[in-house]
């Protein structure tokens, strides 16, 4: 079916209230990045590594939202967005990790309030995946103190900006953090250490629990919780099935959810020295009230020789395993799979498996090439294919009971990609990097029409 085909089917409707935003990181849109106090995060130093990121590519200037608030604000308003999810920076906020700095503060301040000033709501995440380098200088998330730190940048946050953010999130996708910066080495900091990958895991779920009580002790009215990617894992080999879904998800829902660990991956983590101590899991288990959940394609997997490409690195404990693509799959400028249908399974299967929880969908999205057409038009007619097939997915979800609250779309604006550098474009606004201008994409304008529709046409 064509775009314009799909966008004259059945009318479908979403719940009243409804949240419609998109998402962005500090690092990946900011720049700024040695000024106001600011200091190196993971990222910076990573940066400087030679061949670490695609086209010797850094966060400076990214996007230059640090300079541009007001703008980017003023998009957000014309697209009808209710909400705006971005991330804080621990190096602007304390640098080094050490003391607050008043000014990197500032620069959040005014970022709420101008969101405020234009009727979107703010929600904050407090960590993605830009851990200062001073403290990757003392083990990083290796480092069980690191998860401490954490805490007191936690509070030194929300008892500035709790008053006016009423959605919270403590980490972005903590198992990148871990396995693919301690693991593959292919993020910050550049490690490929097994034991240190999953010290890594357990330090960042530590570090949401100890974070928890600083946002119902200064934001009491939020909702707080934590953000995950999850990936279905499907395959005929069971056991494939179960180390590669227990690393990518159970790792972190259980605990989460579930207030414990699950036993298998216990035992597959023990090589590795998994440093659980008594108490960690009761802090990692605190009620939550919110999830959020990232999804971006699903996994199929084996672990015959035969098929598939090997696992990599960040896979420890399970390398034997293979990942089997499919030959026919549409695919993103990514080379990801567009799997729509799995985002709808990836829903039903935190529904049925784990306690109530209010979720939502807070990144989704895709890279494209995004040309730019003489006329000045980005028509991204794949990005537009995607999103709706995607929507479709969350509503089919929404249909079969589960408590899905909002979706944002990843990417606000084309952004420092990690180690993709500026290769990739994830953004409904096009960002020029020479001039820095914005210039909103064709999928911005049929993303506002849904948002104010609350559904598709």
């Amino acid at each position: 079916m064509s775009v314009l085909g799909a966008q004259v089917a059945a009318a479908l409707e979403f719940p009243p209230g409804f949240r419609w935003g998109a998402s962005t990181a500090a690092f990946q849109i900011e720049g700024a990045t040695a000024e106001d106090g600011r200091t190196d995060s993971i990222w910076d130093a990573f940066c400087r590594r030679p061949g670490a990121v695609a086209g010797g590519d850094t966060g400076e200037p990214a996007a230059d939202h640090y300079h541009r608030p007001t703008e980017d604000v003023a998009l957000m308003r014309e697209l009808g967005f209710g909400a705006y999810r971005f991330s804080v920076a621990w190096s602007r906020v304390r640098p080094d990790g050490g003391a607050a700095n008043p000014r990197g503060l500032d620069f959040y301040d005014r970022l709420t309030d101008e969101l405020l000033a234009n009727g979107i709501e703010p929600w904050a995440t407090l960590y993605h995946f830009d851990l200062p380098q001073a403290l990757e200088e003392t083990g990083g998330w290796a480092n069980r103190d690191t998860a401490y730190r954490f805490a007191e940048f936690a509070a030194t946050t929300v008892e500035r900006l709790g008053d006016r953010i009423p959605f919270w999130s403590t980490l972005n996708e903590p198992w990148c953090s871990a396995f693919l910066g301690y693991g593959s080495g292919v993020h910050a900091p550049g490690r490929r250490e097994p034991a240190a990958a999953a010290a890594a895991a357990h330090h960042l779920l530590l570090a949401h629990g100890l974070a928890m009580p600083e946002l119902r002790r200064y934001a009491p009215s939020a909702q707080s919780g934590i953000t995950l990617n999850l990936y279905p894992v499907s395959g005929a080999d069971e056991e494939a099935v179960r180390r590669i879904d227990g690393l990518q998800n159970r790792l972190f829902l259980d605990p989460v959810l579930l207030g414990r660990y699950p036993d298998d991956l216990l035992a597959d983590l023990a090589p590795f020295g998994f440093p659980v101590r008594d108490g960690d899991v009761e802090l990692i288990g605190a009620p939550i009230d919110v999830l959020g959940v990232n999804y971006y394609r699903g996994y199929e997997v084996t672990r015959d020789p035969a098929l598939g490409e090997p696992a990599g690195p960040e896979w420890i404990g399970a390398r034997d395993v293979r990942f089997i693509p499919d030959p026919h799959a549409e695919r993103t400028d990514s080379g990801w799979q567009v799997e729509p249908a799995k985002l709808t399974d990836t829903l039903l299967r935190v529904h049925r498996d784990y306690p109530a929880v209010p979720l939502y969908i807070t990144e989704n999205g895709a890279a494209y090439p995004d040309a730019v057409g003489p006329d000045g038009e980005i028509a991204d007619t794949g990005r537009i294919a995607f999103l709706e097939s995607h929507l479709r997915a969350a509503h089919a979800a929404l249909a079969q009971g589960v408590d899905l609250r909002g979706f944002f779309y990843w990417s606000l604006l084309d952004n420092f990609e990690w180690a993709e550098g500026y290769a990739k474009r994830f953004g409904l606004v096009h960002v020029d990097y020479e001039s820095q201008r914005r210039t909103p994409k064709r999928s911005a304008a049929w993303y506002a029409q849904v948002i104010a529709a609350n559904g598709l046409g």
